[in-house]
């Protein structure tokens, strides 16, 4: 216990010095580069980015043998989404359902009704693992054909994972600690449950436990994004810039039964500030969030659970879109207007049933719910909706078709205007992957 004791203060004091040292860039408000769907699930092989046996996070290390060993593998998949919408959304994220992304009003985005074809959804990556004096390094670089932020509607290359692990201690992007990728549930829409924390993010990772019981804590890039809301034109208000101190703090805890079922608590703790350079005044907004989730094995079934409370997270979320706005700061002269981190809530639930081992079906519903400040538009984004039903079939575990029909509603703040939309979508999934063994170059004595 004391050894174990002395060994997190050590990595904490380490990482402070490395805050205090380096310093942080201000993330991207709110863009979506950090995300995209992934989706574990059961027997059958899934279309989404984190199927069971190409998930980054559960790199299977090779036996020991008499000499250490090093392997590498290399995988993939190449998909094709054929795509009906019944209604119409933003033309950037034409092939996923997103309800932030559906009409704030008639007309918006033009009429109704469109086909797509989307090749967006293949992905390539690379990982691997060698035994070092040190313990055993783990790598991943991957990346799939999803434009998003600038390349947002583009087929283009997008790194997701890409980082390095040496015993307990993570350092580069991928899952953050935050957020719970098994929840995701074995769904064709790429982009998922607007419900579920999803952000790929830079981090430095430290986990002092590793076993049935599972506990991590990480420092991650900052990063939040703003609404104007209706003071946008306001020129006393256009000089303001967001300004991140120091990186967002993230922890999680889990239990792991044998049968599979697992509960899993995690929280975020984040403090920036917002600089209004005309007349020299700093507000300082405070974000934090808990995110409770869990699968419970049903048999050959698996019942995937979340709910997420908390306020200034939003850029944590898989669909929201703004993190802080405006509100009147009545009293206060030098600063009549100020920012609020939005409260928000969400939950998502889906069962994944698997009929035999070639055919499976998911079916479930996710909500995400903004509690919007007083000087909001009235079109703004207030909640949405997201429930979705399939057949999938794999015949093989390198081949997987199947159909699904996708439901999205989008709530205005307080315009009275709500948007639908409904689509149907099939899939057909092309997977690959082979192992390279070899002697590790950094094997026991190697300096």
């Amino acid at each position: 216990m004391t050894c174990g004791f002395r060994q997190l203060i050590w990595v904490c004091s380490a990482v402070i010095g490395f805050c205090l040292c380096v310093g942080f860039e201000s993330a991207e408000a709110q863009s979506d580069t950090g995300k995209t769907a992934s989706a574990p699930a059961a027997s059958t092989e899934l279309t989404g980015p984190e199927a069971p046996d190409q998930n980054p996070e559960e790199i299977q290390p090779t036996p020991v043998p008499t000499e250490p060993t090093s392997y590498m593998d290399i995988y993939g998949f190449a998909q094709l989404d054929l795509i009906y919408d019944v209604k119409v959304n933003d033309p950037d994220w034409f092939d996923v359902n997103r309800p932030s992304k559906l009409a704030a009003f008639p007309g918006e985005f033009g009429k109704d009704g469109h086909t797509y074809f989307s090749v967006r959804a293949t992905r390539f990556g690379v990982k691997g693992s060698e035994y070092t004096y040190l313990g055993e390094l783990k790598y991943v670089f991957e990346f799939d054909m999803f434009g998003v932020g600038t390349d947002a509607g583009q087929t283009t290359l997008r790194p997701r994972h890409y980082f390095g692990e040496l015993g307990p201690v993570l350092a580069g992007q991928t899952n953050s600690v935050f957020m719970d990728v098994d929840v995701f549930p074995n769904i064709l829409d790429y982009w998922g449950p607007n419900g579920m924390v999803f952000l790929r993010n830079p981090q430095l990772r430290y986990t002092p436990l590793n076993g049935a019981t599972k506990f991590m804590i990480a420092i991650e890039n900052p990063g939040a994004s703003a609404d104007a809301g209706v003071v946008a034109d306001r020129i006393d208000l256009s000089n303001i810039n967001a300004r991140f101190q120091f990186p967002d703090v993230t922890g999680a805890i889990s239990h792991t039964w044998e049968n599979k079922s697992y509960i899993r608590a995690a929280a975020v703790f984040r403090d920036f500030k917002i600089d209004n350079l005309t007349n020299n005044v700093t507000q300082n907004i405070t974000g934090w969030g808990v995110n409770a989730s869990s699968n419970i094995m049903l048999h050959k079934d698996v019942l995937r659970l979340q709910y997420v409370y908390g306020e200034g997270i939003e850029n944590y979320m898989n669909d929201a879109p703004v993190d802080v706005a405006p509100e009147l700061n009545l009293g206060n002269p030098a600063m009549p207007i100020k920012g609020k981190a939005i409260p928000m809530y969400s939950f998502t639930a889906y069962l994944d049933n698997n009929w035999t081992s070639k055919w499976s079906t998911a079916i479930g519903y996710s909500q995400l719910v903004m509690h919007n400040t007083n000087l909001q538009a009235s079109d703004a984004f207030h909640e949405g909706e997201y429930a979705s039903v399939n057949l999938l079939y794999s015949p093989f575990k390198s081949f997987m078709t199947g159909g699904e029909f996708q439901y999205g509603k989008r709530h205005n703040f307080s315009s009275g205007y709500n948007a639908n939309d409904y689509r149907v979508e099939f899939s057909f999934k092309y997977s690959f992957a082979f192992m390279v063994l070899g002697k590790s170059k950094l094997s026991k004595g190697a300096s």
